[in-house]
């Protein structure tokens, strides 16, 4: 009976080896598959996202005056010209560009000693002292194709996402056919910005729509109010002249006058250019912030679907403005 259990005893240790042995056997990968699942019931620690690759915001520099550079007092415009200078960018001339007669000798004894360095970078518009000659020969002679089409005047550009609209604001010059509705150049207008529709839009030229100027025949142009139309129905943002030899910024406004903070296009008059200074009346509607002493350039800073504006003086003057809006045709990733 003892051997009986003896062997009993040695096969079941027999089989309890090679059950061992064949689970040595069987592959890492697969004992852990039969292994049980981890419970769920603790929280997983969220996966960290890649940050998005920020690209660099794109601005462009839009900078100038109008009313710029006399031979009988050469001063002022050299001023501008100064600053000017230390700042990179497109320039804007809005108008009265050489004194006193906008002949070729006045571009270039008085307006090239100062500007002209600027030359290659200048958007001109034309002035009505440029049309003192009855075709401003001197001006087309001058600028060439930087000025648009010979006896039009008018332009467009683009900064970026900007569209730039360069406005001949003499409605009565010779050969120009007017500023009115169906005239060539709102024609054109109404062309030019129906082929931009997405864009932030600002125009400039020599003539303002609204003045707080002390002689409102020299101050007012109510012959531009079709082309602010225009203008305001393709969500302009704003618009530059010059004339007045003063700086004068209004709030947003429609074509009538009325204040438009959602819809309404902001003029800022800088005719500070050097001429001359004007004084101003009493302030008109909407006018903001306004000055007649001090010489200077307006700079805008065009970015995606906003703005900024800065008045810098003269040296030795001390008025300035600045601010900042958003354009109206802004696009979805500026919002």
């Amino acid at each position: 009976m003892l051997g009986y259990i003896g062997r009993r005893k040695k096969l079941a240790c027999q089989l309890v080896r090679g059950l061992v042995s064949l689970v040595l056997l069987v592959p890492t990968h697969v004992r852990a598959q039969t292994q049980s699942p981890q419970s769920t019931d603790r929280p997983q620690p969220p996966r960290s996202k890649a940050p998005k690759k920020q690209l660099p915001e794109r601005a462009f520099v839009l900078v100038g005056a109008g009313d710029i550079a006399s031979c009988k007092n050469p001063e002022g415009a050299l001023a501008t010209a100064k600053l000017i200078e230390q700042i990179p960018g497109t320039v804007f001339a809005a108008g009265d560009l050489a004194y006193e007669n906008g002949s070729a000798e006045d571009f270039k004894n008085c307006y090239d000693p100062a500007w002209g360095r600027f030359k290659d970078r200048t958007k001109p518009a034309l002035g009505n002292h440029e049309y003192e000659g009855p075709t401003a020969s001197g001006y087309f002679q001058y600028w060439g194709a930087q000025a648009g089409p010979t006896d039009k005047g008018y332009y467009s550009y683009d900064l970026g996402e900007w569209h730039i609209v360069v406005l001949n604001t003499n409605c009565s010059a010779q050969g120009l056919g007017g500023c009115g509705q169906g005239s060539p150049q709102e024609t054109w207008l109404k062309q030019d910005l129906a082929k931009h529709p997405n864009a932030c839009m600002l125009a400039y030229g020599h003539h303002a729509l609204f003045s707080s100027g002390f002689f409102k025949k020299h101050a007012v142009h109510p012959e531009l109010k079709q082309l602010w139309e225009d203008l305001y129905a393709a969500h302009a943002d704003l618009v530059l002249a010059g004339h007045e030899h003063s700086y004068e910024r209004f709030a947003p406004q429609d074509p009538e006058g009325n204040a438009d903070p959602v819809h309404g296009i902001r003029e800022i008059v800088a005719g500070t250019g050097g001429r001359s200074h004007d004084l101003l009346g009493f302030a008109t509607p909407n006018s903001e912030i306004r000055d007649w002493g001090t010489y200077g350039v307006l700079k805008l800073t065009l970015s995606t679907g906003k703005y900024t504006w800065e008045f810098i003086p003269e040296e030795g003057k001390s008025f300035r403005d600045s601010g900042s809006g958003v354009c109206h045709n802004q696009p979805a990733e500026a919002k």
